[in-house]
């Protein structure tokens, strides 16, 4: 059952880091809609900022619904001010409107992106439809995260041990996304979106086989 768990909370943070609009340099360069991060370190910040909620309210309570439920809200705050604050330099600092490129009408506000794209770029900052698809990201990752960290965590009641082990889990996951997403990806209505089924199988064996080490190492049965 433990190991079961570990590898739902593998799937979580593989699945939710295609949610988040991830730009990469060009992004830094108001070239493409995204954070102008790297898939691995943004889902690695929140899936940090997660577990840091996650333990907190461990400290607190034992239920596994509200450590899950704490973690997703601590890496959904985290990925949200981080899509402010990026946005803030996009419009003030750069001067450029917000815009997809992967949609002709915004999915969430239903307004014309074609007009604001500007020209030589895939798009800039990041649009309505993008920050509410990073946000189901950071609740998705968070939870994956929380969930491994409760796992391992009543196992062997060793919260560093147990961190550990869970930020392992949560990169390997994300740098399979991030190899399957191959660059930058705007949200769930990005075309590259479609390659999650082959990410899901790719993270559920990832998931399974470090699950397995996870618990034994962690003195599980």
């Amino acid at each position: 059952m433990h190991i079961i768990e570990i590898v739902i909370g593998g799937l979580l943070v593989g699945i939710g880091v295609h949610f988040v609009p991830v730009g990469g340099a060009p992004a830094a360069m108001a070239q493409a809609t995204g954070v102008g991060t790297g898939t691995v370190q943004l889902a690695a910040g929140s899936g940090l900022t997660g577990l840091l909620s996650a333990g907190l309210m461990l400290n607190y309570t034992d239920s596994i619904l509200l450590v899950v439920i704490s973690g997703a809200v601590g890496a959904m705050i985290m990925i949200d001010a981080t899509m402010i604050v990026g946005n803030w330099v996009y419009i003030y600092g750069v001067g450029t409107p917000l815009a997809s490129a992967k949609a002709n009408y915004d999915p969430i506000t239903k307004d014309s992106q074609a007009p604001y794209v500007a020209p030589g770029t895939v798009g800039q900052g990041i649009p309505t439809v993008c920050f509410v698809s990073g946000t189901i990201g950071g609740l998705l990752g968070g939870a994956g995260g929380s969930l491994i960290y409760y796992v391992l965590y009543q196992i062997n009641r060793d919260p560093g041990l147990s961190a550990f082990f869970a930020i392992g889990i949560f990169v390997v996951n994300a740098v399979i996304a991030s190899y399957n997403i191959q660059g930058t990806i705007e949200g769930f209505h990005d075309p590259k979106f479609k390659r999650v089924p082959r990410a899901f199988q790719v993270c559920l064996v990832a998931s399974l086989i470090i699950a397995i080490f996870a618990v034994l190492i962690s003195g599980g049965h």
